[in-house]
């Protein structure tokens, strides 16, 4: 069986079609959101030096949405062409690979400009740990572990927490994360940072 340009274009659309599909229901369609962090009461005290910022969200005009969108356009175009005009064989070609960059740049301005319009840049200072401001729900006892409630990323969160100096905490007083280290935040009072910072 030979294979005629109307069939080359005729896959070039099945094959860019289907995988546009896949992108659109697989996820590839979506870049995973980095969304901008804000605190509430509990938040980050400042208790060192300052953090960087990533760079925001781009996208190469050159990825999987983007090249099936092309294979598409440019062999659905072309089949009909090919099929349905009287139009020089090299002309036709040119319309269709016109045809697959303006659906291509279709499918980037929607990504760039609808799926991605909200999306922020990442700061990683909001994901650290050390001078987050928290609450304890389980009191901590000497030498021991309790339990701490805060806000992060938008997030209500938890994690076990120890007495940066080895003291007593009792349930319910808000505490500053001086060190996370395996899993556990080692805390001091937020009232014992204050008194020292007065005293400076």
């Amino acid at each position: 069986m030979t294979l005629t340009l109307a069939d080359f274009y005729l896959i070039c659309f099945v094959v860019g079609f289907a995988l546009s599909l896949v992108s659109a229901f697989g996820g590839f369609f979506h870049v995973p959101g980095l969304h901008h962090a804000h605190h509430g009461h509990h938040g980050h005290i400042h208790v060192g030096g300052g953090h960087g910022h990533t760079a925001g969200t781009q996208v190469s005009p050159f990825n999987f949405s983007t090249l099936t969108a092309f294979l598409a356009w440019f062999g659905g175009v072309g089949y009909l062409l090919t099929r349905f005009s009287g139009l020089w064989l090299w002309f036709a070609l040119l319309i269709a690979a016109a045809s697959g960059v303006v659906g291509s740049s279709i499918v980037f301005l929607f990504l760039v400009k609808v799926l991605l319009a909200h999306d922020k840049p990442l700061n990683p200072a909001d994901y650290d740990m050390i001078g987050v401001l928290a609450s304890l729900t389980s009191g901590i006892h000497p030498g021991g572990t309790g339990e701490m409630s805060f806000k992060q990323a938008g997030m209500r969160r938890s994690a076990p927490a120890r007495s940066d100096d080895g003291t007593e905490i009792p349930k319910g007083v808000e505490v500053v994360v001086t060190r996370f280290e395996r899993g556990i935040a080692y805390v001091r009072r937020w009232d014992d940072l204050n008194d020292s910072k007065e005293t400076l």
